[in-house]
């Protein structure tokens, strides 16, 4: 079984791992009601989708 030869540093260990963190998602505006919604979604106030409506919202 292979076993590393030295210790990896805190610095390189760290900078390894810097890109595994939680990142918040794309907003944008809805066309149809400008409710902000996560991108690429249909909108949940509204229900449209590129244009069209996807989604039955009774309000």
């Amino acid at each position: 079984m292979a076993v590393p030869k030295k210790k990896t540093s805190k610095s390189k260990r760290n900078m390894r791992r810097s890109h595994d963190g939680l990142q918040t998602p794309g907003i944008s505006l809805c066309p149809q009601c400008k409710e902000p919604k996560q991108a690429h979604r249909a909108c949940p106030s509204c229900g449209y989708y590129k244009g069209k409506e996807v989604l039955n919202t009774e309000e």
